[in-house]
């Protein structure tokens, strides 16, 4: 039986990146820097606030982490895939970081000096705060267009665009000294699954792999990507051990055999977050952990609950004791992640330097440009002409689909509308808020509805459209989200243009995917995508609108009915 010593224990802890919860330095986050010498914190949209409280706070962590006699610099990580995903971004509460495409936006553009221009820019803000890590890109290939967890955070369903997009990101955080991560190998986009709830099971063999979802993470190992970071989902033609329902992220198939050995990875790989059901559900968070470093993973996530975390540190101890995990093979993985460190972690002087504010405010001004001029790139026509509403007097109507996803307990006040009787009504959501004001700024007198998949035909929208009272609308805006899922919003559609007078000009957005129209011949008014419902993409949608600029974008996939 192995005996642990503290040495030993601090090697343990470099395998493994957690999060915790607040806004500054958590007795749990201390707890597991000091007892459990964890060496890697990812941080969280709940950890940030702004860029100056972000910086304190991973100068306190690092601070304590010295105290504590680590002898690098923590690995600070953060979901920063720009887009839908960017924890580091401002929301309506908080300013932070700024907002920029994400993947499919960014493709959009055609121009993958953009794509890594914004990643370049995205990551000199969080060097300045302190952050060295970065979950991006994402190379999946989006080949399912049901996905609902990769979708828009897909550069397309084109393998060799990805690719190059991919690359592009890649690139741009490595040059401003933030570690990538390219994700989810080997592959999350062929699948209507979410591994956040389920296993996903991808039914293809490993030439079928070669063909698609390897290429851009073939290009990236090749261009020498820092970390690149395993997926939950099971390969079971692929898979060579017994139980073929084995998450990648926990295969030693997937892990060692194809991405450290076929595919020749040198760097440092590092799993999904394991509290995900598709791992959780079938093994527990704790004994994931083991057989994810069984499996050749080098360092494991677990971003939430503190029990869990400590739970799969405890297990990995009791593994090494008992001869299950060979405590050698992961002091060889430590070497990776030392590598790792001293390339983007730093020194303790420097982890540990005051925030020139100076320079994150022309950061900041440069970078504000810089996104308003990528996402004025990417809006792309699906179905035209357009409009221009900028020439038709009146008040523009926007209706926008009610957030089905949102949690109601934490909407914003300001998320809540109400009916002309002053009921509460759907929550909108502060970006189709902001989308609304957005409208209203240029065309005084315009409104705001909400639509519901449980509106009756008689509901204030259609009233008002029918005359009964209320100002009939110049025009309407009619934004959908995933309409070619939630086909809700299309029949509400469908049964409002029974109601909209001769001669409105409607024009629809689709504020996420470009799908929505897919299985909707029937609808033929004109349509644009923004790619993402960020209050920066919408607000160029707004500007294309009102023909305050020209559709730049293309669209990055196949729209083809099923």
């Amino acid at each position: 039986m192995v005996v642990l010593s503290e040495a030993d224990k601090r090697e343990i802890g470099q395998h493994f990146v957690f999060g915790f919860h607040g806004h500054e330095i958590s007795d749990d986050a201390k707890t597991l820097i000091r007892d459990y010498q964890v060496g890697n914190i990812i941080l969280m949209k709940r950890n940030v606030q702004s860029v100056k409280q972000v910086h304190g706070l991973v100068r306190s962590l690092q601070q304590f982490a010295k105290d504590c006699g680590h002898i690098q610099p923590l690995m600070i990580g953060i979901d920063q895939e720009n887009g839908l995903v960017s924890a580091f971004s401002s929301t309506n509460r908080y300013s932070a970081g700024t907002q920029f495409p994400g993947a499919m936006a960014l493709s959009a553009t055609g121009n993958t000096h953009i794509a890594k221009e914004c990643s370049a820019a995205s990551a000199s803000e969080m060097k300045l705060a302190g952050i060295n890590w970065a979950y991006s890109p994402v190379a999946d290939i989006n080949s399912d267009h049901r996905n609902p967890v990769i979708g828009v955070r897909s550069f397309g369903d084109d393998p060799l665009d990805v690719t190059e997009y991919a690359v592009a990101v890649s690139k741009g955080l490595t040059d401003a000294g933030i570690a990538p991560s390219a994700k989810h190998f080997p592959g999350h986009g062929d699948t209507h699954v979410d591994s956040h709830l389920a296993l996903p099971v991808i039914n293809k063999t490993e030439s079928q792999l070669n063909e698609t979802e390897l290429v851009p993470f073939r290009a990236l190992v090749e261009a020498e990507v820092a970390t690149i970071m395993t997926g939950h989902m099971a390969l079971p033609f692929v898979e060579k051990s017994d139980d073929k329902q084995t998450p990648s992220s926990c295969s030693r198939t997937i892990t060692t055999d194809l991405l450290r050995v076929q595919m020749g990875f040198k760097g440092v790989i590092v799993t999904d977050c394991l509290e995900m059901d598709a791992v959780a559900a079938k093994y527990t968070s704790q004994k994931g952990a083991v057989l994810c470093l069984q499996a050749g993973a080098d360092i494991v996530m677990i971003c939430h609950t503190m029990e869990w975390q400590k739970g799969a540190v405890d297990e990995t101890y009791k593994a090494i004791e008992s001869g299950k995990l060979s405590l050698q093979d992961l002091k060889a993985s430590g070497k990776r992640v030392e590598e790792l460190k001293n390339k983007f972690a730093g020194t303790w002087v420097t982890v540990l330097s005051d925030l020139d504010e100076t320079a994150l405010a022309e950061i900041i001004a440069k970078n504000k440009k810089l996104s308003v001029s990528s996402y004025a790139a990417s809006t792309a026509l699906i179905r035209g002409p357009l409009p221009d509403l900028s020439k038709l007097p009146g008040p523009i109507w926007v209706l926008t689909p009610e957030m089905e996803s949102l949690n109601k307990a934490v909407d914003d006040a300001e998320g809540v509308l109400r009916s002309s009787s002053g009921q509460v009504k759907n929550t909108a959501g502060p970006h189709y808020l902001a989308f609304a004001a957005s409208v209203s700024a240029r065309r005084s007198g315009s409104q705001h509805f909400v639509y519901s998949r449980h509106a009756s035909p008689d509901d204030d929208i259609t009233a008002q459209l029918s005359g009964s009272h209320g100002i009939r609308p110049a025009g309407i805006i009619f934004v959908t989200r995933n309409a070619d899922r939630s086909t809700w919003q299309i029949d509400y559609l469908r049964n409002l243009k029974k109601h909209i007078p001769n001669g409105t000009p409607v024009t629809l957005l689709a504020s996420c995917a470009p799908y929505d129209l897919m299985n909707a011949p029937d609808i033929e008014y004109p349509c644009i995508a923004s790619f993402e419902y960020t209050p920066a993409a919408l607000e160029a949608a707004a500007a294309v609108v009102f023909g305050e600029g020209v559709v730049n974008g293309r669209v990055p996939v196949r729209i083809v009915a099923t």
